[in-house]
């Protein structure tokens, strides 16, 4: 059958988009004529529509190199090379249509978007350069809404959606160039990369290892592999001497783990917990809620951080901080410990809004009976009015008003029912309080004898 026929059975199919069968007709007309220029452009106009762009781009060049004065084929060559990223090869093809015929409007207009892709292309670069990684998604996606099969531009926005911590997206772009050529080094990195982000530190290394495989020059897969394996072995080398309970060591190595990647942010944010865990065990108090919020700004989610932060704020008596870090823990994890953990810290916030009967009296919480009646004896002689009567009048009023103070914290502390009740929290003008009329003092002090009125 001669290659007119076979041509013309596949301009039938093409019209009625049975581009596979159109295919197969161009491709006997091909075998049948191989210098015809046209069939090659026919074909390769099938294979456009069918997104097999390689394929084509291969088809119009041979077009043109058996007619170089075909303007589709250049045209086409042109459009392929726009959909596989290629901008400056395509403004070559379509300034050659127009040199062929300066009115052509398609190449005038295929040449403006070629244009347009080689400024989103300079664009994204330096966005990376500066670090703006949402920049970068912007270009890349107006890019790719025109060079749709470019595997560059989609690793390029694939890498960056990495960056700014969008593994599930990132994954999806790297999967799917690695269902088409499961040698793809830049996917392989991507996909080792987000693993490498979500403290999967082990699958990530497999590969990175993979890509630099396929490309042994591929320095971005190089790079991160080392951090990788850097990070993993001084966290674990951190692990170890906790376990050890060499807490210096441990906070030392987890500084150092820290110092590696910055852009890790979950290794990170579990390495600022760690460092938490084991400054709290040297007594590095305001370290520790330091290194627990730096870790709740990288993962606001970090459960752990949170706990770790509200217990050294009880530690220092920052009930206020610590109420608010045990409720966002209880909101999110309803569970009795919690629950208990938020009542306590309330209690204590309460408990810290009253006066602190031991903080007047000088003792310490878990002082005995004998150490508050001594304590006691020593701050009622302190700020006994006698004591003060030369002192001015204001001196006066406010010795008084302490040595009342320190009647009623001994009243209180004295009592065991009404100590147990303030220890709990209780409000204890709620049955009575301790109003302490009628309640006086009597005690030997050396010299002297002090009988003490309350009212």
């Amino acid at each position: 059958m001669p290659a007119e026929v076979f041509k013309e059975q596949g301009n039938v199919f093409y019209s009625q988009k049975a581009y596979s069968d159109a295919f197969n007709c161009y491709t006997k007309a091909i075998d049948a004529w191989p210098k015809n220029a046209s069939y090659y452009g026919n074909r390769a106009a099938t294979l456009m529509m069918l997104s097999r762009f390689r394929e084509a781009l291969e088809d119009s060049q041979q077009a043109v190199r058996l007619d170089d004065f075909f303007m589709k084929g250049h045209l086409r060559e042109g459009k392929c090379h726009l959909s596989l990223g290629n901008a400056k090869a395509a403004s070559r093809c379509f300034k050659k249509v127009l040199e062929l015929e300066p009115s052509n409007r398609e190449a005038k207009q295929e040449n403006k978007t070629a244009e347009n892709l080689m400024e989103l292309e300079k664009m994204a670069n330096f966005g990376f350069e500066k670090r703006d990684f949402r920049k970068v998604v912007f270009c890349m996606d107006r890019a790719l809404a025109v060079a749709s099969a470019c595997h560059r531009f989609k690793i390029f926005k694939a890498e960056c959606l990495a960056l700014l911590g969008r593994y599930p997206e990132a994954q999806s772009v790297a999967s799917d160039i690695l269902r088409l050529d499961s040698t793809n080094a830049d996917a392989l990195y991507v996909r080792g990369l987000c693993l490498y982000y979500e403290d999967c530190i082990d699958k990530a290394v497999q590969f990175f290892i993979q890509a630099l495989r396929m490309a042994p020059d591929h320095e971005k897969a190089r790079l991160a592999c080392r951090n990788a394996k850097a990070l993993k072995a001084k966290k674990d080398e951190g692990n170890q001497a906790f376990k050890k309970f060499n807490f210096e060591a441990a906070y030392q190595l987890y500084t150092e783990a820290l110092a590696i990647d910055p852009n890790n942010i979950k290794t990170n944010a579990k390495l600022y917990c760690n460092r938490a865990t084991a400054g709290a065990k040297l007594n590095k108090v305001n370290q520790t809620i330091e290194d627990c919020t730096n870790a709740i700004k990288l993962d606001d989610t970090y459960i752990k951080a949170y706990l770790r932060r509200a217990q050294s704020y009880m530690d220092t008596e920052q009930y206020e901080e610590a109420v608010r870090d045990y409720e966002k823990v209880y909101q999110t994890e309803k569970t009795s410990e919690h629950k208990h953990l938020l009542k306590t810290a309330q209690l204590e916030l309460k408990k810290s809004k009253r006066k602190d009967y031991y903080k007047v009296l000088g003792v310490a919480k878990n002082a005995t009976e004998d150490e508050i009646k001594k304590a006691y004896r020593k701050r009622a002689l302190m700020h006994h009015p006698d004591r003060h009567s030369s002192a001015t009048a204001e001196v006066q009023k406010e010795e008084e008003k302490k040595f009342k103070e320190v009647g009623e914290a001994f009243t209180v502390l004295s009592d065991p029912k009404k100590k147990i009740r303030y220890d709990n929290g209780h409000d204890l003008d709620d049955d009575g309080g301790f109003s302490g009329r009628g309640n006086s003092v009597f005690f030997n002090s050396g010299p002297g004898n002090f009988f003490f009125q309350f009212g």
